[in-house]
């Protein structure tokens, strides 16, 4: 017969057990000493270099965001300018009218044409301007972000896709404004 502490499946204390026992504490140990360390150490260099990241990637937009601000601000005092020469020339205009009337109409749609040209070609050029910076900066603070999660032609489609509706965008406020000014 068996006796029963011994069949209940109790935890014997033998040598092998010791040497276990001492093996997993100096493991834990050696563990605790050098790698843990490194490994937190290691994970708070990979955050700091995220949050710097983003904190640029944040600064880019804004970069990006006041250039535009910039550019729509250009366009308005452009279109202020066309205005102005548009109702310079109604004046001449109407103190030419009994002696020049038809040349004083035909000059006035001369420079209103041309300021609108002038506007037009200023405004695609602000925007072309404006579109590559944006999606050079956003691309490259998605590359810091991301680091390879989409490829160089995925970056630079979503990016100009983005470009694209904040410039449809930026006309159609454009067009609402120019609707507003002709009524």
């Amino acid at each position: 017969m068996h006796a029963p502490a011994a069949d209940a499946g109790l935890l014997t204390i033998n040598a092998s057990f010791l040497i276990e026992l001492v093996t997993f504490a100096l493991m834990l140990a050696i563990l605790g000493r050098w790698v843990y360390p490194r490994i937190v150490q290691i994970a708070e260099a990979r955050q700091k270099e995220i949050v710097g990241q983003l904190e640029s990637a944040e600064k880019a937009r804004l970069e990006a965001e006041a250039r535009l601000r910039e550019a729509e601000q250009s366009l308005k005092a452009a279109q202020a300018q066309a205005r102005e020469v548009v109702d310079g020339a109604a004046r001449s205009a109407d103190q030419l009218r009994r002696e020049l009337r038809e040349r004083a109409e035909e000059d006035a749609h001369r420079v209103t044409e041309r300021a609108q040209s002038e506007i037009e070609a200023e405004r695609r050029k602000a925007i072309d301007s404006l579109r590559g910076e944006i999606a050079d900066l956003v691309v490259a603070a998605t590359e810091k972000v991301v680091v390879g999660a989409l490829d160089v032609d995925r970056q630079r489609q979503l990016v100009e896709a983005a470009v694209k509706d904040v410039v449809q965008a930026g006309a159609a406020k454009n067009g609402e404004a120019d609707g507003k000014r002709k009524r």
